[in-house]
């Protein structure tokens, strides 16, 4: 039977934490390009106060959802002040602070800590396949700024591993706050836990959402939400609650859709969901190119079933 929301859905207007603003529904936001490929910066405002508004605690702009390694500096600097005035409080806002060059992050995270920003995302080096000592110096870096940081974990793309033992040790050195966990061994919150108690431990794939927080996950970082907000929203409260009786047909409704966010084409497709739902998705910068047809067809099919089940 399709899981169909008949109900009002509650909206969560505040941080869960005040204090740990990086907790919480954290979407990495997509960036809306105009016909000509520039930056509908109007259009991004609006797209993150209705984030807000439909249950969402906040914005991650300048992740790979938002398409940053396409940016100009200008952009990439006028995109995290567009979301933390369109946010309307700066600990909303997480921008990504990615770059090749540590100083080049570090510079990253003065301008997200000048625009008022409440802590960032960072990835660890990725020019090159760093040692533990790179990673250790890159983190401690970008945290002499002050600004919280939240560690990215991506060994699929960076060929880095942030394994749970390196999460400690840069949780000891005072580098990191939290991490968003990408690599989809969800064997690892455990670890993570017993080897860092203090360190957040926040979702970092859609798809593996309900698993990381019966595991102890404290945020999640988000993609889908930027098409179907209110709905992953409910998903995300019963997954985080323990309230399985509402998460598990949930999440197994949503999970064909979610899955998208872990592929290659994530970024198309979330957009395309986003166009679907009628959301200013629109195209992607090169070198990005259109969904192929069975790909697209198969976006378009997941979305339209989650929009029949009533799920927005």
């Amino acid at each position: 039977m399709s899981h169909i929301i008949s109900r009002e859905i509650p909206v969560t207007r505040t941080p869960h934490d005040p204090a740990r603003p990086w907790r919480g529904i954290m979407v990495a936001t997509t960036l809306p390009f105009r016909d000509d490929l520039t930056v509908d910066y109007d259009a991004y405002a609006e797209h993150v106060r209705w984030l807000i508004d439909n249950g969402c605690d906040g914005v991650v702009p300048n992740g790979s959802l938002g398409e940053y390694q396409t940016l100009t500096p200008e952009e990439r600097a006028k995109v995290v002040t567009t979301a933390v005035e369109a946010a309307g409080d700066g600990a909303r806002v997480m921008p990504g602070v990615a770059a090749y060059g540590s100083a080049e992050s570090r510079r990253w995270a003065e301008q997200a800590a000048e625009a008022g920003a409440g802590s960032v995302l960072l990835l660890p080096p990725n020019a090159y396949r760093a040692d533990q000592a790179a990673v250790r110096a890159h983190y401690a870096e970008v945290a002499r700024v002050g600004v919280p940081v939240v560690a990215y974990n991506n060994p699929i793309d960076t060929k880095v591993d942030l394994v749970p033992a390196l999460l400690a040790q840069l949780h000891a050195d005072g580098s990191i706050v939290a991490v968003k966990e990408f690599s989809g061994d969800v064997r690892r919150a455990y670890e993570i836990g017993e080897l860092a108690p203090g360190l957040d431990l926040l979702i970092g794939a859609d798809d593996v959402l309900l698993e990381l927080a019966v595991a102890g996950a404290v945020g999640w970082i988000a993609g889908y939400p930027n098409a179907l907000p209110a709905t992953c929203a409910e998903l995300y409260h019963a997954a985080v609650s323990g309230d399985l009786a509402t998460a598990v047909p949930l999440y197994r409704s949503l999970h064909p859709l979610l899955r998208w966010d872990s592929k290659t084409e994530f970024v198309q497709s979330i957009k395309l969901s986003m166009d679907i739902a009628g959301r200013p998705g629109g195209p992607t910068r090169a070198p990005r190119l259109p969904l192929v047809p069975e790909i697209e067809a198969a976006v378009r099919a997941a979305t339209g079933k989650a929009l029949a089940e009533g799920h927005k």
